[in-house]
């Protein structure tokens, strides 16, 4: 019987009767996948959060739902385009060892902003450190958004407040479960196989 061809019921049957073999499978692999993670953990990341209102209510009060959500949706889109560009993110580099490229292709990530709290997430090796870029990256946003409100340049009734920037929660980027059930998934699919194959070959 060919090895890619579809389980027959001999085969399901065999694998069931091999329980005990795909779960130490599972169990070796949680074993390996807690291994790695004390070994070459993730880095840690700290999340800093700043309160952005956009006053709805106060800047069109007669408008309908329908232009509500397009005005959201306008403004937001402008408030991303400010936590990303280069004046606020040069600003977090010059206080880090990392490069621009490095900040924007994984060491800072935005939590979905909406209307409430905007979340920054920065990660590194170092959780003081992660915690300094996240808080950088939050004030630098909130200081860039205030002076185009001031200037004009956005809608003068949004409000911003850094509501965390100091003594930030700081974890894993990546929980310990992740790994254990990366690893118990990987090796039970493996161990799986090899019943299935070792059984055809026979």
């Amino acid at each position: 019987m060919h090895i890619f061809s579809p389980p027959s019921p001999d085969d399901l049957i065999r694998l069931l009767k091999a329980w005990k073999f795909w779960v130490l499978g599972a169990i070796v692999g949680a074993a390996i996948g807690a291994a790695v993670y004390t070994i070459a953990p993730p880095p840690y990341r700290a999340r800093a959060t700043v309160l952005v209102d956009f006053n709805l209510e106060q800047a069109f009060p007669e408008d309908t739902d329908r232009q509500l959500f397009y005005y959201l949706e306008r403004e937001t889109r402008k408030l991303e385009e400010i936590a990303w560009s280069d004046s606020v993110i040069e600003d977090v580099a010059s206080g880090s060892a990392d490069t621009v490229e490095a900040l924007r292709g994984g060491v800072l990530q935005l939590s979905q902003p909406a209307e409430g709290g905007w979340h920054f997430y920065a990660d590194d090796r170092d959780p003081e450190r992660a915690g300094q870029l996240a808080s950088a990256w939050a004030q630098g946003f909130a200081e860039e958004t205030q002076r185009k409100v001031e200037a004009g340049e956005l809608n003068a009734f949004i409000q911003l407040e850094v509501t965390q920037s100091a003594d930030l929660p700081v974890e894993r980027s990546e929980p310990i479960s992740t790994y254990l059930l990366i690893g118990a998934l990987a090796f039970s699919a493996v161990s799986a196989f090899l019943v299935l194959f070792l059984g055809r070959k026979q």
